[in-house]
């Protein structure tokens, strides 16, 4: 057969359309998985594409749709030990992310993120990418702004962080008051009372305020004392976290645990406290947030709390899609898991 006679005979979306008793725009959207279309239809018209061996022209979808269907991954720049300057908790993310975009047929720019005064022409307007993935903004408040920027501009995207109710955008996010009093009641069943917090508690840092008040809620729901004293500011460094333990050592309040903010504020706060003598955990207790896979292999290794970063990664993928496609989408808080390990003991 000839190339001509095989692309005259090529299979095209108006056949499936035609076995499957839908419209061509129907088949345009379940081979996207468009949850416009049902799961069963979906299935169907797959199921016929696939019979037909027909493969979806990408350059001719994209010059019909004016769509480069590439996401865009932009990460902050955070302080770190390394050269990398990302916070080990978004790699893991990252590699969910790209999994994710793969298998929604998107492939993935990964960049820093620019703070100019027009992200817009940058990615979407010079059809870099057809949306934005936002992991990271340092100053919550200040990041306002930039969000608000995007959304004028008629932006797709959808970002990280505190709860939805507290950001511009579509916001996936975990449950940081629920994760924040399940680690401190953990802390409260062995016995430790006077219970620490190395962590920035300003409107700056929802996150960590929402682990804080969480820290806080479940000490006065437990009856304990709680002493505004055992707090001390960090941000998510070794450093930050070595400083902060050492001030609380040093402000001669007695403490039995301390909760920290992250898992690299933990790490840190455990070499400041064997510096000093104290022994982890049977002096102090010790828990981080995050489970970065640092955590599991620090000794004595961390308890804390698990984001699930795979379901994250996914879902931020799903909801950018769907923006992207004007299809309805809402944000969504994950919930942590407590993840016991040594750095509390046992039973006081």
């Amino acid at each position: 057969m000839s190339t001509q006679d095989s692309a005259k005979n090529k299979a095209t979306s108006i056949d499936i359309a035609y076995r499957a008793g839908v419209s061509q725009s129907t088949v345009s959207r379940a081979l996207r998985n468009s949850e416009l279309v049902n799961l069963e239809t979906r299935n169907k018209i797959k199921a016929i594409a696939k019979e037909l061996n027909y493969k979806v022209d990408k350059n001719a979808s994209n010059l019909r749709t004016k769509q480069s269907t590439t996401l865009a991954l932009l990460l902050f720049e955070d302080p770190t030990t390394d050269d990398s300057q990302i916070n080990p908790f978004f790699l893991s993310m990252l590699g969910s992310i790209t999994r994710a975009c793969a298998s929604e047929g998107y492939d993935l720019l990964v960049s820093f993120q620019q703070l100019s005064n027009d992200w817009q022409a940058d990615f979407e307007d010079c059809h870099k990418a057809d949306g934005i993935i936002l992991l990271g903004y340092g100053d919550f408040e200040a990041y306002q702004d930039k969000l608000v920027q995007l959304e004028q501009q008629g932006t797709h995207f959808v970002l990280w962080g505190a709860g939805e109710s507290k950001s511009h955008g579509i916001v996936i996010g975990c449950d940081n008051f629920r994760g924040g009093a399940d680690l401190t009641e953990h802390l409260i069943t062995l016995g430790r009372k006077n219970i620490a917090f190395l962590g920035g508690v300003t409107t700056g840092s929802p996150e960590f305020l929402d682990r804080y008040n969480g820290c806080r809620s479940a000490i006065e729901t437990s009856r304990l004392l709680y002493n505004p004293k055992l707090q001390f500011e960090a941000i998510s460094t070794e450093l930050s976290g070595y400083d902060a333990a050492i001030q609380l050592i040093a402000s001669g309040e007695k403490f039995d645990a301390v909760f920290c903010a992250s898992d690299l504020i933990a790490v840190g706060a455990i070499k400041a406290l064997r510096e000093k003598d104290y022994n982890v955990p049977d002096d102090i207790a010790v828990v981080g947030y995050d489970d970065i896979p640092l955590a599991e292999y620090v000794r004595p290794s961390l308890t804390t709390a698990h984001q699930d970063t795979k379901t994250a990664g996914e879902v931020l993928v799903k909801n950018l899609i769907r923006l992207i496609n004007n299809e309805p989408a809402q944000g969504e808080v994950l919930q942590a898991k407590v993840i016991i390990r040594e750095s509390c003991g046992s039973q006081l």
